[in-house]
C-alpha cells in the first residue's frame, strides 16, 4: 500500500489512542497529560480527551499522583486469545506437576514482536517462592529465556528478533557460539544476571515441524531446609521432561 492509498484511510483518533498506548508501554513509572502532549505533539485538549476515553475504558489507569500508566487490559486481552489461551491451559498442569516434583517455580514465556512476555507461572509448593509476575517482560539478551529463543530461531530470524533491542549491539564475541550450544543440548542454564543466587534452566516448547512456540523456565535456587530435594540436574531433567510433554500437546502456534 503506498502512502497516498495509506492515508486515504487514516483514522486520526484511532492514531492519536495508539500513539499514547504505545508511548505509556515504555514507561515505568507512567507520563503526566503534560509529558505526553509534549512527547506526542499534540495539544493537553486533545490528550486529555483521549485520555479520558482510555481511563473510561480500562486501558489507562490514572494514578493518585496524576499520571497515566497503562492497565494490564491489553495483556489479557492478548492472553485471551485462543492460540495463547490454548498453550496456557495445556500447559499449566505440567507446570504444577513440575513444580510439586521439582519443588521449584517455573514460568511459561513467549515473544511478541521482539519483546518476551510471560503468560503462565507456578509457584513452588513450599513456603517460599522465587517467582516472576505473570506479564512481566523480559529481556532478549541477558536471560535464559531469550537465550533459548534466539538459539532455536533460524539466522533471519534471529536478526528481526535482535533489531532494536537494548544491549543487542552490546553482545559478547562468543555469544553466537554459545547459542549454538544451547540449541545443540537443548536447554540453557545461567546464573540469573537480576537476582543473586539463582540459576535460570531453560528449555523450548517446539511445535510439530521443530519451530519454537515458547519457553519454560525455573529459576532454580538450591533448597536448604530439605535434604531431598531435588538438585539442579534433577529438576533440569524434570524440566526437559516438562518442555517435551507440553510440545507433544495440541497448541498452534502463539505467534503470528
Amino acid at each position: 500500500m503506498d502512502t497516498e492509498e495509506s492515508d486515504r484511510y487514516r483514522a486520526p483518533a484511532l492514531d492519536k489512542g495508539l500513539d499514547i498506548l504505545e508511548l505509556l508501554s515504555g514507561t515505568e513509572e507512567g507520563l503526566s497529560q503534560a509529558e505526553i502532549a509534549k512527547s506526542l505533539e499534540r495539544s493537553p485538549n486533545e490528550i486529555y480527551r483521549m485520555l479520558d476515553r482510555l481511563v473510561r475504558r480500562d486501558y489507562v489507569r490514572r494514578t493518585p499522583g496524576d499520571r497515566y500508566e497503562l492497565t494490564l487490559k491489553l495483556f489479557e486481552l492478548a492472553h485471551a486469545s485462543p492460540p495463547v489461551s490454548r498453550l496456557v491451559s495445556q500447559a499449566l498442569p505440567i507446570m504444577r506437576r513440575f513444580a510439586r516434583e521439582a519443588q521449584q517455580a517455573c514460568h511459561l514465556v513467549i515473544q511478541d514482536r521482539n519483546i518476551l512476555v510471560v503468560v503462565a507461572q507456578v509457584d513452588s509448593p513450599g513456603y517460599w517462592n522465587v517467582s516472576i509476575r505473570v506479564g512481566s517482560r523480559i529481556s532478549m539478551v541477558n536471560t535464559g529465556s531469550g537465550h533459548v529463543f534466539l538459539a532455536f530461531a533460524s539466522p533471519e530470524e534471529r536478526r528481526i528478533m535482535l533489531e532494536d533491542v537494548a544491549g543487542a549491539d552490546e553482545l559478547p564475541a562468543d555469544f553466537a557460539t554459545r547459542l549454538a550450544k544451547v540449541r545443540e543440548q537443548g536447554f540453557e542454564t545461567m546464573a540469573s544476571l537480576q537476582v543473586a543466587s539463582v540459576t535460570n534452566l531453560t528449555v523450548p516448547i517446539l511445535g510439530p515441524v521443530g519451530t519454537i512456540l515458547a519457553v519454560l523456565t525455573s529459576p532454580f535456587t538450591s533448597r536448604l531446609d530439605k535434604r531431598d530435594a531435588p538438585d539442579q540436574r534433577a529438576v533440569l531433567d524434570l524440566l526437559i521432561a516438562a518442555g517435551e510433554e507440553i510440545s507433544k500437546r495440541p497448541i498452534a502456534a502463539p505467534r503470528d
